[in-house]
């Protein structure tokens, strides 16, 4: 099988994330901050050591300050939740994942807040000083998505965040594309939003909230966590107030060895990620009948092309490229606003990882080609 859905999770994993998992089923029969026996504190020091290199990473403050969660759209619900009040007026950008849109949808229809979606620019992009100029003194967050899981585009966030900033609105980002391959800690979001199984190369159901100083949620879940357990009120102290309930340990322990190995080799995935990209993007503009929903360049992008083939449904394309043994992904990929800007009612997307090769591109293009000429 050529996967190419790394979009959707990451696929195969580093060897070091595999045995990670099977160690501590194997050999760690502890509960972490559930008791002081030594495979408890052997799972504790796990959770504190990934929560060590999350902070390295995005640039946080304090390790107690990232946040266990179950995945991407647990972080950005415990994020959205636990931040907005009745009256509250929130923007996002045109490139939202459902993750974003449905809890803030769900708000707006209930009448308890304004959500303003702003428009892109011509390229695709969001404008710092569009975003200034949508800010009222009733913005109380900017929930960007910092790249679009259909064309691939990263929007500004760096420039967006000192937007922001300036006007005191806190920014929530979506790092579900970016995380494992652009550089988080310099855009100094205030809440950043990442799953643990993408480009983190963990396992699925792991995902973390990063918290900037100043930020403390209220909590989108209550129970045990180990400490102050005499008292019958959620703990404040972070990580508890955010964290209860048994940790996914084993899942943890695999997400730890992701991020060490992204932290190693963060640069050459992303410039190796954007060679397979373009080498990708330039074949399949030369295959008649193709049409791309990448967006332009030099506008930066992440490792995802995403195209129609004409006379052919996108779930046909994906069927057809299934049977050849090539994995991708079809249809609204749960962002229907940014298939709406792109006048499109579904496309098939091809995402990459680090360990794809020229090669299985070369395959990819050959059968897309195939699979067009029949068209």
């Amino acid at each position: 099988m050529i996967y190419l859905d790394n979009a959707a999770t990451s696929y195969p994993k580093p060897p070091e994330v595999t045995r990670a998992v099977c160690g501590v089923m194997e050999k760690i029969g502890g509960n972490p901050g559930r008791a002081g026996h030594t495979g408890s504190l052997a799972g504790g020091r796990i959770l504190e050591r990934c929560r060590e290199l999350a902070a390295q990473y995005a640039g946080i403050s304090a390790p107690e300050r990232v946040i266990f969660c179950l995945n991407c759209t647990d972080a950005l619900n415990m994020a959205i939740r636990g931040t907005l009040h009745a009256g509250d007026e929130v923007l996002v950008s045109h490139a939202e994942h459902n993750a974003v849109l449905r809890p803030l949808m769900g708000y707006h229809d209930a009448g308890k807040i304004t959500l303003r979606m702003l428009p892109p620019e011509k390229n695709g992009l969001l404008s710092p000083e569009a975003v200034r100029a949508a800010i009222t003194p009733r913005t109380a967050l900017f929930v960007l998505c910092h790249a679009s899981n259909v064309t691939g585009m990263i929007q500004p966030a760096r420039e967006i965040a000192g937007a922001c900033h300036e006007q005191g609105v806190p920014l929530l980002l979506d790092a579900a594309q970016t995380a494992g391959t652009e550089d988080i800690a310099s855009i100094h979001a205030d809440m950043i939003a990442m799953p643990g199984h993408k480009g983190l190369l963990g396992p699925m159901g792991t995902g973390l909230l990063c918290l900037g100083d100043g930020m403390l949620p209220r909590p989108l879940r209550e129970g045990g966590t180990g400490s102050a357990s005499e008292s019958l009120r959620q703990p404040d102290m972070l990580p508890d107030r955010l964290e209860s309930g048994t940790a996914n340990l084993p899942g943890i322990a695999g997400l730890a060895q992701g991020i060490k190995f992204v932290l190693r080799h963060r640069v050459a995935i992303a410039e190796y990620e954007q060679v397979l990209r373009t080498r990708m993007r330039n074949g399949l503009k030369n295959i008649s009948g193709v049409v791309l929903y990448d967006g332009p360049d030099p506008v930066k992008h992440v490792g995802v092309v995403s195209f129609n083939i004409r006379g052919m449904d996108s779930g046909q394309a994906a069927d057809a490229l299934n049977k050849q043994k090539i994995a991708v992904r079809a249809g609204l990929h749960c962002a229907p606003s940014i298939h709406a800007w792109l006048g499109t009612s579904g496309a098939v997307r091809a995402s990459l990882g680090p360990f794809n090769t020229e090669k299985e591109i070369d395959a990819f293009l050959m059968a897309v080609q195939q699979i067009s000429r029949e068209a």
